[in-house]
């Protein structure tokens, strides 16, 4: 590390340093939160495109030049420029609980780890707002917009096992499997299936009606593929992915495999299908604006889901609830 980012990391220790050492059940719900803030501006966002304000704030990181604030100008509604500045403004919230499940963590000295991955959460953020940007600046093309979900879905995925890695100890010098290594590669394919079932999504979306930019009046290039084509794709995919989770299930149970990594699955098998659902009204109904929110969030769910079950499949065993052991108290110890 760079001389000055190791002595602006040491002052950020010392300043950590002075507040109350934070419960695990701080922790967890500040990771927890992290999860919701992630996926939460994901769904944002699809209110933004399907409304037609992507454009409500034609510029970056301004909204107008010369404004970081709405301002009224007949060209662009007000209430296009209300709802793209309420989205951006909900990533200064995102940011809060990024940092907030940073210096939790890393005032209580948890290991590396969980450091690491805390640390993700406000990068990430930066990262995505970033390609928000860009995807402003570029007048909305569909492949930006679909970069910047997919990049959402990863980072709820990331912060699902945040959320996993907090709860676990820090005491186990590395974790061991709950089950059968195969099956774990299982649960990863499932996880490689879910990205195809993104990606083709977002590639659905990029051919379909809600282009976000009913603010300007050329209207935004979309993806030349026949809808209908991209939509049997994305079904296809979603099969894929729900026939592995059946596999996996059924697998589970021959193997007895801890009810937590079961459970979790159950649970996930339950929101896949309930997200097809929606996909199917979606598709039989021209794809009403307000279920394209729903799907987004459901997106985000099956994400998270999918990742709570992957993190199952390893553990160190549960953090102590009433104390996480600082790096004083093992040098101490040992």
């Amino acid at each position: 590390m760079p001389y000055l980012l190791r002595k602006l990391y040491g002052v950020f220790l010392r300043v950590v340093d002075l507040l109350p050492l934070p419960s695990l059940r701080v922790q967890r719900i500040l990771a927890f939160i992290a999860i919701l803030t992630q996926g939460g501006i994901a769904v944002t966002g699809a209110v933004v495109r399907v409304t037609g304000s992507g454009l409500g704030c034609p510029t970056w990181p301004q909204c107008f030049p010369g404004s970081f604030t709405p301002v009224g100008v007949s060209e662009v509604p007000i209430l296009h420029q209300a709802v793209e500045f309420g989205n951006r403004l909900l990533t200064f919230v995102v940011v809060l609980a990024a940092a907030a499940v940073v210096i939790a963590v890393t005032r209580a000295r948890r290991r590396r780890g969980v450091l690491f991955f805390a640390w993700l959460m406000p990068l990430g953020t930066v990262v995505q707002a970033v390609i928000g940007g860009f995807t402003v600046l570029t007048g909305l093309l569909w492949w930006t917009v679909a970069v910047h979900l997919v990049v959402s879905m990863a980072m709820v995925w990331l912060a699902t096992l945040l959320y996993a890695k907090v709860g676990e100890s820090d005491a186990a010098s590395e974790s061991t499997p709950t089950v059968p290594g195969a099956l774990r590669a299982l649960t990863g394919l499932s996880g490689i299936a879910l990205a195809g079932v993104l990606i083709a999504g977002t590639m659905v979306t990029g051919a379909g009606p809600h282009a976000g930019d009913k603010s300007i009046e050329e209207p935004v290039p979309r993806l030349g593929i026949e809808i209908v084509t991209l939509v049997h794709a994305h079904s296809q995919f979603l099969v894929g992915y729900l026939a592995l989770l059946v596999g996996l299930a059924f697998a589970l149970y021959a193997v007895r495999a801890p009810k937590t990594v079961t459970f979790r699955l159950n649970v996930l098998i339950v929101l896949v299908l309930a997200q097809s659902l929606i996909g199917l009204v979606q598709y039989f109904t021209g794809v009403p604006a307000v279920l394209v929110a729903f799907h987004v969030a459901g997106a985000g769910a099956c994400t998270a889901a999918t990742a709570a079950v992957w993190a199952a499949c390893r553990t160190r065993g549960p953090a102590a609830a009433d104390k996480i052991e600082t790096t004083e108290d093992v040098a101490v110890h040992s």
